[in-house]
């Protein structure tokens, strides 16, 4: 498997996991009597900030609105990240480790405080960087060596 077809392949995982984000979030409905209040009273609790009034439950909608733009942009990275990998393998560098590094802290954290599906999406997602980064890596090395 090429990197290329690899971070490809992340990319549309990271669409899904955007999406999957996005409705999940936006469709929750508490199962308990409890957490409906809890809902209910981060909506009706407000507060000033900046000249503003603000809810936590705004807070809530809008960090989770945040999370799915940066779900956007590391789709939109491992998609460039691919078409580098094809066209100048070296120009990727630690970039690529270090986005390797951000879905492995993605997977811990969804393991910590998040349900099944989207740990499984940063597990998936993490092997395809993980695995992309070493055939750049290997191939840059190798590029390298002949190059001398």
């Amino acid at each position: 498997m090429s990197a290329t077809l690899l971070y490809r392949i992340a990319a549309v995982l990271l669409i899904l996991f955007a999406a999957g984000h996005t409705v999940g979030f936006l469709r929750f409905t508490p199962p308990t009597a409890e957490g409906v209040a809890v809902r209910d009273s981060m909506d009706n609790v407000s507060f000033h900030a900046f000249g503003r009034t603000l809810t936590y439950g705004g807070f809530y909608r809008g960090f989770g609105l945040f999370v799915t733009t940066f779900f956007l942009f590391s789709a939109f990275l491992a998609w460039y990240l691919g078409g580098l990998a094809a066209t100048d393998p070296k120009a990727i560098g630690s970039l690529g480790w270090v986005f390797v590094l951000l879905q492995l802290v993605s997977l811990v954290l969804s393991l910590i405080y998040f349900a099944p599906p989207p740990a499984v999406f940063s597990l998936l997602i993490a092997v395809c960087v993980g695995w992309a980064a070493l055939l750049v890596q290997r191939t840059a090395t190798a590029a390298s060596a002949a190059a001398r």
